[in-house]
């Protein structure tokens, strides 16, 4: 990767960052350094809002990011779920965009959420709410439970996607949702998500 940096391990700065979020940033930067395998819940509003998506879904929107788009914010992954970091306020905002946009919980053309070119419920996490965050290491058990970086912080300050950028990606995620197989590809961990691509 030509970052330098292995993609699904936090760097210091980008601890500092996550650590910023959470009401005593200094205990949790204490509790990582003992215990860098350990997940931890923060609370969203203020540093970053959480959008988190079905796992296969959310991989095709983190695809259109990458591919078609400015690339993501961090990026993780927890009990099936892909949790996308954005900006504070994209909470609040995203669902009545799906919403006006026509791309509700019920899809383009009223059917029910399963439906083929439907966005699935995206479950917004902001103000009041909070979310648990993979460890900053990744571990073996980690790793086996689903709990992980894809897009790991590198940066006091990363650059997160507002709730324009997040919309076009699910929209794009759903009509690319032509043909679903029911098999998975044989990696699924194998992307890799070049950071120095981000614009």
């Amino acid at each position: 990767m030509s970052s330098g940096w292995n993609a699904s391990h936090v760097t210091p700065d980008g601890a500092a960052w996550l650590a910023s979020a959470g009401t005593y940033p200094r205990s949790t930067l204490a509790l990582w350094e003992e215990r860098p395998d350990a997940p931890i819940v923060l609370p969203c509003g203020a540093v970053f809002d959480v959008v988190s998506a079905p796992s296969m879904f959310g991989r095709r929107m983190l695809d259109r990011l990458w591919d078609d788009g400015p690339g993501s914010g961090p990026v993780a992954e927890f009990r099936g779920r892909m949790l996308l970091f954005a900006t504070p306020g994209t909470a609040q905002r995203l669902p009545a965009l799906l919403e006006w946009e026509e791309w509700g919980a019920h899809g383009r053309d009223g059917g029910e959420t399963g439906r083929t070119g439907a966005v699935p419920p995206l479950l917004c996490h902001g103000t009041g709410d909070a979310v648990t965050i993979p460890a900053p290491t990744e571990s073996t058990s980690s790793a086996r439970s689903g709990c992980r970086w894809l897009v790991a912080p590198d940066t006091r300050q990363p650059w997160l996607p507002g709730p324009e950028v997040l919309l076009w990606a699910a929209v794009r995620a759903a009509r690319s949702a032509v043909r679903i197989s029911i098999f998975p590809p044989v990696d699924q961990g194998a992307k890799v998500y070049d950071v120095s691509r981000r614009r």
